[in-house]
Formats: structure tokens, sequence, C-alpha cells
């Protein structure tokens, strides 16, 4: 009798913790992607946006307890390059397999494993990224605005640690191997 008791209450309670999860879909119109890329040797580089192609968080006891967010790689875009050729140019280099393999792998993945909260709206999210079809953990902070339902961050990544390789064959335009990214995600 007893253990029909405690299985009870154990079967209650996983039920009560998997009832408390919420799943929290980004709007992915008002969410913004920036990315930027500089060269090694002096000031300067590339940046642009790209876009969600969905993505959720998940809200477990009224505060974020992970997440995932697809990332569409076919939508990048350019913006510091004013005419039209050499911005697409650039793209579709970006889109090229020492870049982005966008032709194999036109989506990227952020999952949110665990977060850490400092304080009611300051946060460290330790997460993994998938990029061409390899995996990695990352962490950075993040700050919520529950108010207004939005998430905003800024971190860096080694960009070889994803098989994103190119490497310039002139000293002086060698682009720095990290890939600084700016994010908003908006409810």
């Amino acid at each position: 009798m007893k253990t029909k008791i405690l299985f009870l209450i154990i079967t209650l309670s996983m039920i009560t913790v998997l009832n408390a999860q919420e799943k929290l879909p980004i709007d992915v119109d008002k969410s913004e992607l920036k990315w930027s890329g500089e060269y090694t040797f002096y000031f300067g580089g590339h940046y642009g946006t790209i876009d969600f192609k969905e993505g959720y968080f998940i809200k477990s006891n009224d505060v974020i307890s992970g997440g995932e967010f697809i990332i569409n790689m076919n939508s990048i875009v350019c913006l510091d390059i004013d005419h039209e050729e050499g911005n697409l140019g650039l793209v579709n280099h970006l889109k090229d397999p020492d870049f982005f393999d966008v032709s194999n792998f036109n989506t990227a993945k952020l999952v949110i494993n665990r977060v850490k909260y400092h304080d009611d709206s300051t946060m460290k999210i330790f997460a993994d990224l998938t990029i061409k079809g390899i995996t990695n953990p990352i962490s950075f902070q993040a700050e919520v605005d529950y108010k207004n339902k939005v998430m905003t961050t800024k971190f860096k990544i080694d960009r070889m640690l994803w098989g994103v390789s190119y490497n310039s064959k002139m000293k002086d335009g060698a682009i720095s191997d990290a890939i600084a990214f700016e994010v908003k995600l908006s409810l």
C-alpha cells in the first residue's frame, strides 16, 4: 500500500512539473539577428542581418528555462556594401562551402539547455549552437524585459569551431576568427 501511495505521489508530481512548462513562440517578424565579421589587422569588416525561421522559449515556473531557435541561413543579408553587385557577391560568398555552405545546411539552430539567473532580468544562458551540422556548446549573458516581452544579448563565437574556415590569401585582408551576434527575441 505504501508503495502504491508513493508511486501516486511521484506520478502526480511529475505531471505537475510537466504541466508547469509552457512554450512561448517568438514573433519572427519582430525578432532580429544581426551579425558582424571584422578584419584581423585593421578596423572594418562586414555586417548584416539574418532571419529566424521559427523559435520558442520554454517557460517554467514563470521564468525562461529553455528554448529552441531555427535560423534561415538563406536569408543572410549584408548591409555595409552600397552597390548591389558587390553586396550580392559577398552574400553569395558567405553562402559558399568555405563559409556557411548554405546549399547543404540551409538552417542553423540554437538550443537553450540551462539558464542561470543573476537577478529578475539578467541571466547567463548555456546553449548548443549548430552551424553546418556541427554542434558546440556556448554561453552568454542576456537580459529580459518581461513588460515588453523581449530578450536581448550580444556574443561572439569562434567560427573555426563550426568549420567556417575561409582563409584569405592576403594578410591585410584576413578576417578575424570571431563572428559577433546581436540578438533581440520578441514574443
